[in-house]
């Protein structure tokens, strides 16, 4: 009996990929087009499995083309670029890897964090660039995390890690989302309170939701022009949950002090963006999860999702019904 025919949608190290390759017929495309390219076109036919990185869309057209496909897994925890919808009509079932990247994540937001906080970074510039002269005691002052309000904007996995984070900071935790959460209030004193109080009363905000209609486009001029002149934001979720623009309108006309940005919109921002000559604004390139363990790990969970879809077998953690 043929092995399954699975399409990876870009190359991987090949120790993460042993228990696939054991399983499938692998057909890898190439690693520097983003989503699954078109050269892959003469397997979509065949294929029952396709795994996806969050560059790559899965929608309708796609789908179209792969009548034998059984499940999609996507090595990430969001699904923004998959048509869920699209998936669950054509019975295919769309894995993620939720869970083991949360701590990767929450220690990756307070480094940001803490950078733009501090103004690490410039600080850092200066010095290589020979401006450290005398020690003064008005140089490269920066703000304070202990004692400071941090805004939480989604409070799942991920966000109640960064929470446990500041109440170890000794930061008042602040949080807005769809449920309450009781335990998280118990254990580190966050209040629940209304978007826009949210806004106003964080000296760091701190964004942590899904892509989704609702989020996307939700930081803009509105919601930054709200934001206290001294507060940062720092954005670990989707990059078009910020509107672009609007950021840079606020970063040079001080509505607010800075921002730290692990996710952009577009994304990857091109080298001649304006926020990229703006001091107050700090970039890292969708580095959240990445670290040995984390990235491992997740390909691990995608494999698992893979392989238990190609047997018609419940998912280690499925995206749709």
């Amino acid at each position: 009996m043929a092995k399954p025919l699975v399409i990876l949608s870009h190359p991987m190290p090949e120790a993460w990929l042993a228990p696939l390759k054991e399983a499938v017929r692998l057909v890898v495309g190439p690693p520097d087009v983003a989503g699954v390219d078109v050269g892959l076109q003469p397997y979509f036919a065949e294929a029952e499995g396709l795994l996806t990185w969050l560059i790559d869309p899965v929608d309708e057209a796609l789908l179209a083309q792969m009548p034998r496909l059984k499940v999609v897994s996507n090595l990430a925890v969001g699904v923004d670029n998959i048509d869920l919808e699209a998936c669950t009509r054509r019975g295919v079932a769309v894995g993620h890897t939720p869970g083991v990247l949360t701590e990767a994540v929450a220690d990756m937001t307070f480094a940001l964090l803490l950078a733009v906080a501090r103004g690490v970074f410039p600080a850092a510039d200066d010095a290589r660039a020979g401006r450290w002269g005398l020690w003064r005691p008005d140089a490269w002052l920066g703000a304070e995390l202990h004692g400071a309000t941090l805004g939480i904007w989604g409070l799942g996995q991920i966000g109640q890690a960064v929470a446990r984070r500041a109440h170890a900071f000794g930061m008042r935790i602040l949080y807005t989302g769809r449920t309450p959460k009781p335990e998280a209030e118990r254990a580190w004193g966050a209040a629940r309170v209304p978007w826009e109080a949210l806004l106003a009363e964080s000296d760091f905000l701190s964004l942590h939701v899904p892509l989704t209609p609702q989020t996307r486009g939700m930081v803009g001029e509105a919601a930054l022009r709200r934001m206290k002149p001294t507060a940062y934001l720092v954005n670990m979720a989707r990059g078009p949950v910020v509107q672009t623009e609007a950021l840079v309108r606020a970063l040079q006309e001080g509505w607010i002090a800075g921002a730290a940005l692990d996710v952009t919109d577009p994304e990857p921002l091109p080298p001649e963006h304006p926020l990229y000559r703006l001091p107050n604004c700090l970039i890292t390139p969708h580095i959240g999860s990445a670290t040995h363990t984390t990235r491992r790990r997740m390909a691990e969970v995608a494999v698992a999702n893979l392989l238990a879809g190609l047997r018609g077998e419940a998912l280690l953690y499925r995206a749709n019904p």
